[in-house]
């Protein structure tokens, strides 16, 4: 994968906003392993060769099986201010799912917490006050009405409903445990749904990070990004 393939909705001096593709990390601690942070540095490296090695935040990630939209500081101070608009909710993260079954109400607010597991790269819901647990918010509506984003088909014996998500706060697989938790896993996701065959190879799952909205960190123009529509 090169840096060609990055798919690039917004760049200027201060941020860069692309569609990370499923089955790439965001950023990856393995030395030679492909990741959105090293393509897009090649990427400015070879739009200013003359700069040298450009400087380049993460501010948020996606699960490596997720695809979606992600926004990249390329400065000191873009970072600092997207990630204080990070931490004081001020990033809109809207996702859409794909979920086996129905959930039992149209819209809802899902309210757990959650701790991870670093030996399985696993998180699971908990009781409040287990040591390491951290707080988790998403709300959920179902989408009966286009543009879907996922194939609408149904099978029967396994019928799927797709979910728009807002999260309020970005925990480790936040998404994928707490629609599992509700029994509702997402179709194809290999760590939390048990009707997904385990030995059965790479499997797209069926979760979109779709919409992201946030303040320029130069301009405070409203900056929106969305894959539908």
């Amino acid at each position: 994968m090169n840096a060609k393939r990055i798919e690039i909705l917004y760049e200027d001096a201060h941020i860069l906003v692309c569609i990370k593709p499923h089955g790439l990390p965001t950023q990856s601690r393995r030395a030679g392993t492909p990741d959105m942070e090293s393509l897009i540095k090649n990427h400015i490296c070879q739009s200013a060769p003359e700069k040298g090695e450009p400087y380049l935040a993460v501010i948020h990630r996606l699960d490596q099986p997720v695809k979606g939209i992600l926004v990249f500081a390329k400065t000191p101070f873009a970072a600092k201010e997207l990630n204080r608009q990070l931490q004081s909710h001020g990033f809109g993260k809207y996702y859409r799912a794909l979920a086996d079954g129905h959930p039992s109400q149209k819209e809802g607010t899902l309210e757990d917490y959650l701790i991870k597991d670093g030996r399985t790269n696993t998180s699971r819901v908990c009781v409040s006050g287990t040591a390491g647990a951290k707080f988790a918010r998403l709300h959920y509506s179902v989408v009966e009405q286009g543009p879907f984003l996922f194939d609408q088909s149904q099978d029967d014996d396994a019928p799927r409903t797709e979910l728009d998500i807002r999260l309020d706060t970005g925990r480790h697989h936040q998404i994928r445990v707490q629609l599992s938790h509700m029994g509702c896993p997402i179709a194809g996701d290999t760590k939390y749904n048990p009707n997904v065959h385990k030995d059965g190879g790479w499997q797209n799952i069926c979760l979109c990070a779709y919409r992201l909205e946030f303040l320029h960190p130069k301009t405070h123009k409203n900056m929106t990004f969305h894959l539908l529509g």
